[in-house]
């Protein structure tokens, strides 16, 4: 039974292949079209599919779209009735793209189709937004039984439903709907500090330990009224986002006494301050929803989905605070995770396919993308002239790598299949010596030419993370969803200092033995790395390790602001080359920038011209 789930049309649209219930391969259109969070019909990422089964489209035995079109547009226009007069220009905008494509999404679907090998003669299958999200938390966690939260700004009504899953099945149980969205209220607060909808809500969450919470009382008797159970109410007057263009309105600018912020202007304490403010209600609410999950469910056990899951400050909480032993999370939370659980869905849940769970979640580490061999990419490097050095083993490759390493280059890192979903978990990483003193800034300024503000994160060995940070010796998190602390033990410099210091002067001061990767407030986002799921990036840290005493290295996407990650060779030898990068690892394939022939070169400016800023 092979079943592809598709998502798409509002943004990070992706595609996801399965094979009698076990995932075969996903990826995000963007990583194919290099648009970042591309809205588009995933037609790239469905030929990946395709190519890597060695199927056509005569093999699939059904396809799954993500959510209900029909649904979303009768919110669509019951909101917009409810909202009359007001909202024509937002109306006029979004109607005609209904009109002339998603209301006939299966005849706009078999025209992209056509472009694809082979032929799809069977209905199309839809599932509810929501049961996509809660399909792809449930159905490849680990767990026989499990609460299920998944929040996100809305699918066609819902936004917070809470589900318990057993075995193979899913069972709703509450939801909170539209337009009191969780998700939403955050894409408020991120249009309103300048940053993209969709897109910047991370930049919000990493801008929030610069400043202090001192509006969380605003928010909270103003803008959204929290119960013990986690259900809320949001006051409509201060938002635009039901009949406008925007996300807040003129009386959300009134009461914080400033316009929303200019993008790529000036970060000042306000704004900081606005940002460390909806973080701390994002987590009270988050910590409420969860506690009530647990109540009605009985479970010990939780798994998230949804855009709000991607918010790993407020995960991290839910480890050390929530009522749940267990925790798991989608990797890719967002949209694009829809296409894997709505096909999941389908298997499961209407077809009652067997679910079998053997202690490790079967995502795999998430490497479900394309990937290439040695001889591809030699291939491609001699036909374009680069120097470079092939290693015959792993161990030597590894050997050689964290010697640069240690030595404070800046390395590329590109390897085996590409990751499924928003993080780059060691297979389209650029990695750095988590020690350095001056390799946050550097990286941020010379490599990835975004906000000096923004945090890195460490993978650091599993066995070793306790150690390092504030985490039990048998919790994980593999998918780099959490946030811990630095270790006392770890921390340096005076804490008074760094707590006196205001904005962006916390960066100047020295917070951990591991300064690249340890944020303002002494946190990180987190990566455990092993040997099941990542056996060469595993040996690669050890023999970091092994040169240095250190089990951790920084870990950060592989591309530049703007650019989705990596997916194929060249793109990554552009970076390479656009940047100040030092050493390029493709495969076996080493690669030193001094050794580079006299190729021609874009200049970075050309390069970034490509990419919309994020």
């Amino acid at each position: 039974m092979i079943i592809l789930g598709v998502s798409a049309f509002y943004h990070d649209s992706a595609a996801a292949l399965i094979v009698d219930g076990e995932i075969v391969a996903a990826a995000q259109e963007e990583r194919f079209s290099r648009k970042k969070h591309d809205p588009s019909f995933p037609l790239e990422a469905i030929r990946y599919c395709l190519d890597h089964a060695k199927i056509d489209l005569g093999d699939i035995d059904h396809i799954v779209f993500y959510e209900k079109p029909l649904l979303k547009f009768e919110r669509l226009l019951e909101t917009y009735i409810a909202f009359a007069p007001l909202g024509l220009s937002s109306f006029r905008k979004a109607i005609p793209s209904w009109v002339k494509e998603k209301l006939f999404l299966p005849r706009m679907m078999h025209n992209e189709l056509k472009k694809l090998p082979g032929e799809y003669k069977k209905p199309f299958v839809y599932t509810r937004h929501h049961e996509s999200h809660a399909a792809s938390a449930f159905f490849p966690s680990p767990f026989k039984d499990s609460a299920i939260v998944t929040i996100d700004g809305v699918g066609e009504w819902a936004t917070t439903p809470i589900a318990k899953g057993n075995g193979n099945k899913i069972q709703f149980l509450y939801e909170q709907r539209f337009p009191h969205s969780l998700g939403l209220l955050y894409s408020a607060f991120t249009y309103y500090t300048g940053f993209r909808v969709n897109s910047g809500e991370y930049k919000l969450m990493g801008l929030a330990p610069y400043g202090s919470p001192k509006y969380t009382d605003i928010i909270e008797e103003n803008l959204i009224h929290i119960r013990e159970d986690g259900s809320f109410w949001m006051d409509m007057s201060y938002f635009n986002y039901c009949q406008g263009l925007t996300m807040t309105s003129s009386r959300f600018h009134d009461l914080f006494g400033a316009p929303p912020r200019r993008a790529e202007s000036e970060l000042n304490e306000f704004y900081m301050d606005v940002a460390a403010s909806i973080q701390k209600t994002t987590e009270k609410v988050i910590l409420r929803i969860v506690r009530h999950a647990h109540k009605i469910t009985g479970c010990d056990s939780l798994c998230m989905a949804g855009g709000v899951a991607l918010n790993c400050v407020a995960n991290g909480r839910v480890l050390r605070e929530g009522p749940f032993k267990n925790f798991w999370i989608q990797p890719a939370a967002g949209d694009a995770g829809g296409a894997l659980g709505a096909a999941k869905f389908v298997w499961h849940q209407l077809l009652e396919g067997s679910r079998s769970v053997e202690g490790f979640d079967s995502q795999t580490g998430s490497y479900l993308g394309p990937q290439f061999s040695d001889e591809e990419i030699q291939n491609r490097l001699n036909s374009n002239g680069f120097d470079y050095e092939f290693f015959e083993s792993d161990e030597i490759l590894c050997k050689e790598v964290a010697k640069h390493l240690a030595n404070e280059k800046v390395v590329g890192w590109f390897q085996g299949r590409m990751e499924f979903g928003p993080r780059a978990l060691g297979a389209r990483s650029i990695l750095g010596d988590a020690r350095s003193l001056n390799m946050q800034k550097n990286m941020n300024l010379k490599i990835k030419f975004r906000e000096s503000f923004r945090p890195f994160a460490p993978s650091v060995i599993k066995e070793r993370a306790h150690q390092n940070f504030e985490i039990k010796e048998e919790e994980e998190s593999p998918y780099m969803l959490l946030v811990a602390d630095v270790v006392d033990e770890k921390i340096i410099g005076s804490i008074k200092d760094l707590n006196n210091a205001k904005g962006l002067n916390k960066l100047n001061i020295e917070r951990s033995e591991l300064q690249a990767i340890t944020h303002v407030d002494h946190s990180a986002r987190i990566q455990t790395v092993d040997k099941v799921r990542h056996p060469l990036y595993y040996k690669l840290i050890k023999e970091f390790e092994f040169l240095t005493g250190c089990p951790v290295v920084i870990n950060t996407s592989f591309n530049v602001r703007g650019e989705p990650i990596v997916c194929f060779p060249e793109e990554a030898l552009k970076v390479f080359l656009y940047t100040n990068m030092d050493i390029l690892v493709l495969g076996r394939c080493v690669l030193l920038k001094e050794k580079q022939p006299d190729v021609k070169q874009v200049d970075i400016e050309t390069h970034l011209s490509n990419f919309a800023l994020d």
